[in-house]
């Protein structure tokens, strides 16, 4: 038995010798897991957890204080049904709710603008909805030929307004719904936050013209000069831009024909050099604005706008300025470079188009009349 433990106690030796070393090799590996602290002592891992979470709620009531500081503007109900037999996308205004008051009465007279983009062709509105701060609407509007494909590109835009007999409506805000982000298989019914408008810091390019009215004659001659820097907007990175010139009155539809520039092929600088006359009489100059609007021509499809600049006694800035030059000093040409503005969705030409097609479409088939009375 003796000569047994004694053969077995180097074994046991080696164990606990090799079992001391782990232990010594594990604390000289493992990190330091104290510190001290303001008062001398020391600070262990769990103290030091505690800490980080403390540091952790700090940064997010800093980012709750800085989310907090962004104006409410009120939230809006809508609903979307996709009909996938019409294709067609049924979309509903129904309300707003806390709406901030733009008026000097302490109220608003909210309506709202309902488009896709990036298209913005097929454009709706709301009623007006006078003084009120919580408009029920209600109302429903169909986007007619929309193929469930093509939804996923587009984004759905609530525009909420406030109306303005006299000068242009202030927008209040917006809402935007991308149309991939929402399950169009079913109903859907939201509330949203309206978010302020984003400017869109993209420079659009300039353009220079000159404004001249003769009292007598009631001749107001636009004199289009030259524009520069313009947006690229084809794949070769160059425009084939025109420019054209409308009337409004003061609801902001066309007066009499428009007229329009050449096209310069391929050039983001072109220079026109061209003039054109209307025929406002003097105490018009009030109710009446006058529109410019670049566009890219397109020979296949439809002219894309680049930006529009619109002058008249119902703007700001320097398309007033402009405007009030022009009429405080008579048969004197004012020339202003002026920056391009995006062009706001809705605009008429697509109506135009369309009676343009209609009306070619009658000539063809009075044509087919004509030579099949011949044969007869």
């Amino acid at each position: 038995m003796a000569g047994h433990l004694c053969n077995s106690s180097p074994d046991w030796v080696s164990y606990w010798w090799v079992l001391l070393v782990r232990v010594e090799v594990l604390q000289k590996e493992r990190p330091k897991d104290k510190k001290k602290g303001k008062d001398g002592k020391d600070q262990d891992d769990e103290d030091f957890l505690v800490d980080n979470e403390e540091e952790m709620d700090v940064k997010e009531e800093l980012e709750i204080k800085q989310d907090s500081t962004k104006e409410y503007l009120g939230k809006l109900q809508y609903k979307l049904e996709y009909d996938f037999n019409a294709q067609s996308l049924n979309v509903t205004a129904v309300q707003c709710t806390e709406l901030p008051a733009l008026d000097l009465g302490g109220t608003s007279d909210p309506y709202v603008k309902v488009y896709l983009m990036p298209d913005k062709k097929r454009k709706f509105e709301t009623k007006v909805h006078r003084k009120t701060l919580n408009p029920f609407f209600n109302e429903t509007f169909s986007f007619k030929q929309v193929p469930y494909s093509e939804t996923f590109d587009k984004t759905l835009v609530f525009a909420v307004f406030d109306y303005d007999r006299f000068s242009k409506h202030d927008q209040i805000g917006e809402v935007k719904v991308p149309l991939c982000m929402v399950d169009l298989a079913q109903t859907i019914e939201e509330w949203k936050d309206i978010q302020s408008v984003k400017v869109d810091d993209q420079y659009l390019g300039d353009i220079c013209f000159s404004l001249r009215y003769v009292p007598t004659s009631g001749k107001l001659t636009v004199g289009i000069l030259e524009c520069k820097n313009l947006k690229k907007m084809d794949i070769t990175g160059a425009s084939d831009p025109y420019v054209k010139i409308k009337l409004l009155d003061s609801k902001g539809k066309r007066i009499g024909k428009k007229k329009k520039t050449t096209v310069k092929m391929g050039n983001l600088n072109p220079y026109y050099n061209e003039s054109f006359v209307f025929i406002v009489e003097q105490e018009m100059l009030r109710r009446v604005s006058l529109e410019l609007v670049v566009a890219d021509y397109d020979r296949i499809g439809s002219s894309d706008p680049i930006g529009r600049v619109e002058c008249g006694y119902n703007r700001k800035g320097l398309e007033l300025k402009h405007w009030k030059e022009m009429v405080e000093n008579p048969r004197r040409p004012i020339v202003h470079w002026h920056v391009l503005k995006d062009v706001e969705p809705g605009d008429d030409d697509d109506d135009e188009k369309k009676k343009e097609k209609k009306k070619e479409g009658e000539k063809k088939e009075r044509k087919k009349e004509v030579d099949n009375n011949k044969i007869q």
